[in-house]
C-alpha cells in the first residue's frame, strides 16, 4: 500500500512538474509575443525628387512589408525647395536627390550622415500626343511656331539646370529664353505638356515614360549636360537612424533595382 502511494505521489509531482514547465513556457512565448507586437512603430519622412515618385511609391509597398513596423512618408518636390527644408529644420530622415550639387551642400554643411550614388536618368525632349509640333530635336525650339517650352527652374529644379545647360551647350540658350515658362519641379513640366499648355518641355525619360499624352521627340547626349544622378543619404540628425539605414540599403537591393528600372533609371552600383 506504501509502496502504491509513492508511486502516485510521485506521478502527481511528475504531472506538477509538467504543468509548470508549460505554464512557464506559455508564459515566456506570451513575453516574446507581446515584445514583438509592442515594438517601436516608426515612420520615415524621406525627401525626395519629384521624379522619383512612381518608382518610390512602387517600392513603398515591399519595404513595408519586409519591415512592419516602419511606415514611409514621402515629401517630393524639387531637390533645391528639399534642400532648403533641410537646412531650415524640416524633419527628414532621408533625402535622395536629382542633383549632385544639392547633395554635396548638404553633406558639406554636416547635414549628412551617410550616402551615394544609387540611380542615373536621361534627359529628353517632349511634345503632347496630339500636337501638329514639326519640332524633332532641341534646336527646332527656335522655330517662329514653338512659343513656349516649359522646364524646371534652373535654380531649385535639377532637371531645369540640365535643361539650360543643354541649350546653351547647343547655343540655342538665348534665342529660347523668352519662350520658356518655369515650373516649380519636373512634374509641373510634365503637366504643362501633358495639357498643352505648352509646345514643348524638358524632362526626365522616367517622367515621359510615366504618361502617354506626351511623346519623346529627342534625347541630349549626355556630353551636352553634368551628370544625371540621384545621391540618396541618411539625415545625420534622423531620430530613426537604424531605420532609415534599413531603408538605405534597401533601396540597393535587387528588388528594389528592378523596380527603378521599371521606371526608366539607371540603376548604379558604384
Amino acid at each position: 500500500m506504501k509502496k502504491i502511494s509513492a508511486i502516485c505521489l510521485f506521478a502527481l509531482l511528475l504531472l506538477f512538474a509538467a504543468a509548470g514547465c508549460s505554464a512557464n513556457g506559455q508564459s515566456q512565448e506570451k513575453k516574446a509575443d507581446a515584445k514583438t507586437n509592442n515594438q517601436q512603430q516608426v515612420t520615415l519622412t524621406v525627401s525626395a525628387a519629384a521624379s522619383l515618385k512612381d518608382a518610390l511609391d512602387d517600392i513603398q509597398k515591399p519595404f513595408e512589408k519586409a519591415n512592419p513596423n516602419i511606415k514611409l512618408k514621402f515629401n517630393f518636390g524639387g531637390s533645391g525647395d528639399l534642400q532648403k527644408q533641410i537646412e531650415q529644420g524640416a524633419p527628414a530622415d532621408l533625402f535622395i536627390s536629382a542633383s549632385r550639387g544639392n547633395y554635396d551642400q548638404l553633406a558639406k554643411e554636416g547635414l549628412i550622415k551617410e550616402g551615394k550614388n544609387i540611380l542615373g536618368n536621361t534627359l529628353v525632349l517632349v511634345t503632347p500626343t496630339n500636337s501638329q509640333s514639326t519640332v524633332k530635336n532641341f534646336r527646332d525650339l527656335k522655330n517662329n511656331n514653338v512659343h513656349k517650352v516649359a522646364i524646371g527652374i534652373p535654380q531649385t529644379v535639377p532637371a531645369g539646370e540640365y535643361a539650360k545647360e543643354t541649350l546653351q551647350h547647343l547655343n540655342v540658350w538665348k534665342t529660347i529664353q523668352p519662350k520658356t515658362v518655369m515650373a516649380k519641379d519636373v512634374r509641373q513640366v510634365l503637366s504643362y505638356a501633358e495639357t498643352g499648355n505648352v509646345d514643348a518641355g524638358i524632362v526626365y525619360k522616367t517622367d515621359a515614360l510615366t504618361t502617354k499624352k506626351v511623346k519623346i521627340v529627342a534625347t541630349a547626349s549626355h556630353s551636352d549636360h553634368s551628370p544625371i544622378v540621384y545621391p540618396a543619404g541618411i539625415i545625420k540628425d534622423t531620430k530613426h537612424p537604424q531605420a532609415a539605414k534599413k531603408l538605405y540599403h534597401y533601396l540597393q537591393t535587387e528588388q528594389a533595382q528592378k523596380i527603378f528600372k521599371k521606371y526608366g533609371f539607371n540603376v548604379l552600383n558604384k
